[in-house]
Formats: structure tokens, C-alpha cells, sequence
């Protein structure tokens, strides 16, 4: 689930205090999934812009991510998968939950490249934040000629359908996007919208929870 790669750079002391769980240095330039992101004003010629510009792969979203200690997050997976670089922390891990696998994250100036299809937790044990830089992998564009638009939607209201859609159709769409398989894909209130190749879908397995419609 994460792989090291040769990406690496001096890791600085971190002194700013991050109160937001999750704090965006990059703004869109276009679409948000498919087009390359650039550092926000405010952090350009910062040591935020270092780091990032260390990771030289065309990229999307970058966030600071800081865990506080004894904190973990939903099991969940992603339609993009992300590079990793480790700033800050102690006993924090990124958990394959598919494979049982707990990859403890240290602060050795390597980005990481993580597959975020599979189903994953992350979990600090630590007594200090753990603090990421995590940036998005853009979405892969196919040329296949013949698609078809997919649209997936709640079959009924429930309160836990991001969870449902996370741990059901996210690792399918990353499987979709990693093998060149879908573009145009589009999400807004719970609804996701794409094109792809038609047998693609076959692969796909849902639960009642969830309404797919085909154009």
C-alpha cells in the first residue's frame, strides 16, 4: 500500500501551529481532480513550497494534515491515490486494513506513494501531533472511443452513505482510474457522475444502498 520513492528532502523543525485538522497550500487552477494545482500566494517562498516542489510528479490538492494524538479516521478508501511525506510524529501508522498490514511512518525525508484503493485507516498512538503533507495524484483521462456516462446515486436517504460509498465504490473507481478505464469524473451532494468503458461496470458490485443509472 506504500511504496517509498526516491523524492526526498531535508525534513525542517515544524513550528507552526496547525489548528485546522486539514490546511489546503495549493488552489486549483482548473478542474479539481484533472488539472495540475498551484501554491496559494500565501505560502509562495515559504518552506511549505519547498517541500512541495521537492515532489517534481504533476500533482493535485496538497494539504497539511496534522492527527492529533490518540485520534484515528474511518476505514476508507480513495479515488486518487497520494504521495506522503512524513513530517512530524511517533507510533502514527497508515494501516492496510484489506491486507492487515501497519506501515509505521517515520520522518526519513522520503515522499511515499500510497495506493489508496484499498480499504485504509491511519492512527497516531503517539503523544505529539503527526503532521503529513499529502498531496493528490491527479485522475488519468482515457482514450478509449467508446464510453458511456454513469451516474451513482443514494438509492434512499441514510446517514451513513459517504461511509457505505467509501468502503464500496471508492476502491472500484480508484481500480477504474489506475488502469486508464474512465474520465469526466464529477462529484457533488452525494452523487458522483463519469464515463467509462461499459464492460467496466461488471466489476462493480453494489448494495441496495446505492442507484446506478447509464446513459
Amino acid at each position: 500500500m506504500l511504496e517509498r520513492t526516491e523524492y526526498k528532502i531535508k525534513i525542517p523543525k515544524i513550528t507552526d501551529n496547525f489548528n485546522n485538522i486539514k490546511t489546503s497550500i495549493n488552489q486549483a487552477t482548473g478542474n479539481f481532480f484533472y488539472d495540475p494545482w498551484k501554491i496559494k500566494p500565501e505560502y509562495k517562498g515559504t518552506v511549505w513550497e519547498e517541500l512541495l516542489n521537492s515532489l517534481p510528479e504533476p500533482h493535485g490538492e496538497a494539504r497539511i494534515i496534522a492527527m492529533q494524538p490518540g485520534a484515528t479516521y474511518m476505514s476508507h478508501a480513495d479515488i486518487d491515490n497520494r504521495w506522503h511525506l512524513s513530517l512530524q510524529g511517533e507510533q502514527s501508522y497508515l494501516i492496510d486494513l484489506e491486507n492487515l498490514d501497519m506501515h509505521l511512518l517515520t520522518q526519513d525525508g522520503h515522499w511515499y506513494y500510497m495506493d489508496a484503493g484499498r480499504i485504509h485507516t491511519a492512527s497516531n498512538y503517539g503523544s505529539i501531533p503527526r503532521i503529513q503533507l499529502v498531496v493528490r495524484q491527479l485522475l488519468t483521462i482515457t482514450k478509449e472511443p467508446k464510453l458511456v456516462t454513469a451516474v451513482i446515486e443514494p438509492s434512499v436517504p441514510q446517514h451513513d452513505y459517504r461511509y457505505k460509498f467509501d468502503n464500496i465504490v471508492s476502491p472500484w473507481l480508484n481500480y477504474a482510474n489506475t488502469n486508464n478505464k474512465m474520465k469526466d469524473f464529477h462529484f457533488e451532494n452525494n452523487i458522483v457522475k463519469f464515463k467509462i468503458v461499459l464492460t467496466e461496470l461488471d466489476s462493480l458490485k453494489l448494495t441496495n444502498d446505492f442507484r446506478i443509472t447509464v446513459e
